[in-house]
């Protein structure tokens, strides 16, 4: 259901996050939907809120050595390594195509250091994407990537370089579930100039092939993902929800206020993207589900349009934190 099915009497599932105006609140997971085309004719591309990139770096790089994928009960670990073109190859022979498929475009950058991050957001600033997702919790590289998204003052440095680099773009900050103090690490991109969040990424997790007597992944540990996190992902929205209100009721607070939250983690059914956006999520993004049931996020835009319809709600905003205000 879309924002036009919305005008004509139904509910309207659009909404508008860092000022990019999504038809619908579900958007397609970085790294598990490609760069959109991938999934031609497996489901309705056109349809979504918006296509999340793979995740890219200033550089072209090649990804992990070794197994990259592993499944666990309830739940998929990888470890890619953020294989990609490179922002340059990526403006030039992916933009194009992904621009035509009709979702809003939002681009998930990764970096080794500030200075990689700010010259790869740059390029970016010149294009027509929609929002860039600032990858800060990957935890499948060796350098970059998850080590800002653990300290508060590493994550807000480099936050602060993404958006003097491009300002121009809404800039979306990905969160790590691994980080010792989230609220603080929220708290210092926001302060920074994140006009949204995005969490969780996915949980730092082992698996041992018990055969070989080895680690199954080259680099030991690996991120999971998948319905196995999904309580714990919701937690973590419902409290940076929560913390968010709590510093802008007191002294010191965030210069914006409160900041939208696109909240992830093993959402697979409508049921579950509901659960998000009452715990405070202003959308949701799906990726695990779309590997077992290609269109999962089409049954999940359709099943919350007839959740509204059921419960007489007429906007999605109805139902952002409804769980901590029940109508």
């Amino acid at each position: 259901m879309t924002g036009a099915e919305g005008r004509r009497g139904g509910p309207d599932l659009s909404v508008t996050i860092a000022g990019v105006k999504l038809r619908n609140p579900v958007i397609a997971a970085s790294g598990t939907f490609g760069y959109g085309g991938e999934y031609r004719g497996l489901l309705d591309i056109a349809g979504l809120g918006g296509i999340c990139t793979k995740g890219l770096t200033l550089h072209p790089r090649p990804g992990n050595a070794g197994v990259r994928l592993h499944e666990t009960p309830s739940g998929l670990m990888n470890s890619i390594g953020l294989e990609n073109p490179g922002v340059a190859g990526f403006i030039e022979g992916e933009l194009p195509r992904l621009r035509r498929l009709g979702p809003a475009v939002i681009v998930n950058l990764a970096g080794a250091d500030m200075a990689e991050y700010a010259a790869a957001a740059a390029l970016l600033d010149g294009t027509e994407i929609d929002m860039i997702e600032l990858n800060i919790s990957c935890p499948n590289v060796k350098a970059g990537g998850m080590a800002f998204g653990l300290d508060p003052a590493a994550a807000g440095a480099v936050t602060a370089a993404a958006r003097k680099a491009a300002a121009h773009k809404p800039l979306m900050v990905k969160l790590s579930p691994n980080a010792p103090d989230l609220a603080a690490v929220a708290r210092a991109c926001v302060n920074a100039g994140a006009d949204a969040l995005s969490l969780v990424n996915t949980f730092k997790a082992l698996a041992i092939d018990v055969i070989r007597r080895r680690p199954v992944f080259d680099r030991e540990s690996a991120g999971l993902s998948g319905p196995a996190i999904r309580p714990i992902a919701l937690r973590m929205v419902w409290d940076i929800w929560a913390a968010q209100q709590s510093w802008a009721a007191g002294p010191g607070g965030p210069p914006g206020g409160p900041v939208p939250i696109v909240g992830m983690g093993g959402i697979a059914a409508a049921g579950d993207a509901l659960e998000f956006l009452m715990a405070g999520a202003a959308a949701v993004q799906v990726g695990s589900a779309t590997f077992a049931r290609p269109p999962a996020m089409n049954e999940i835009i359709a099943g919350i349009g007839r959740y509204m319809k059921e419960n007489g709600l007429s906007a999605l905003g109805e139902l952002t934190a409804a769980a901590r205000y029940p109508r």
